[in-house]
């Protein structure tokens, strides 16, 4: 290496954080969530938000930044789990034979189309709409667990719900 500062956009610099971290990145990724092809994604994921924030983040906080990343992917995996499963303990059991396969296939997509629109929501937006929405937690709950004004809550709440109606057709 050169005597010039160390910068995780130019390619050579990021190369080498990456050999240097990824293994120990996977270990860690893999102890979250026990499975080894998901804690592949989470570390590829990281390592992408790297380089793309590659400008925003300081070289001698690279390791900080990428173990955060895959721990924060991780809990939005877990968020997005219990997202599923309280929908699916919300919507009363239906015989599968009284459904038709047209319906049966649109509510299928539907989940799909809400659960992609979600993950697009920023973390700050899914965090009180989560909340919000599937903890039935009221905007007044939300500030004081956040440590947020209740108009920092409704203006989250507000974007994320016209995120999901731009997203999401039939809305």
């Amino acid at each position: 290496m050169s005597s010039k500062k160390p910068n995780l956009c130019n390619e050579t610099y990021f190369n080498e954080f990456y050999l240097q971290h990824i293994q120990s990145a996977s270990n860690f990724a893999y102890y979250k969530c026990g499975d080894k092809a998901g804690s592949l994604d989470l570390v590829q994921d990281a390592f992408s938000k790297i380089w793309e924030n590659c400008s925003k983040i300081d070289f001698t906080k690279a390791k900080t930044y990428l173990f955060t990343t895959v721990n924060n992917l991780f809990l939005n995996i877990v968020k997005h789990h219990k997202v599923v499963m309280e929908y699916a303990k919300a919507v009363p059991y239906q015989e599968a034979t009284n459904q038709s396969p047209e319906y049966l296939l649109e509510e299928e997509e539907f989940k799909q189309k809400l659960q992609h629109a979600i993950s697009m929501l920023t973390d700050a937006q899914r965090e009180v709409f989560l909340l919000n929405r599937i903890e039935g937690k009221k905007y007044k709950e939300i500030a004081e667990l956040l440590d947020l004004s209740q108009k920092a809550v409704e203006k989250r709440m507000s974007g994320a719900l016209k995120t999901l109606r731009e997203k999401i057709d039939n809305i």
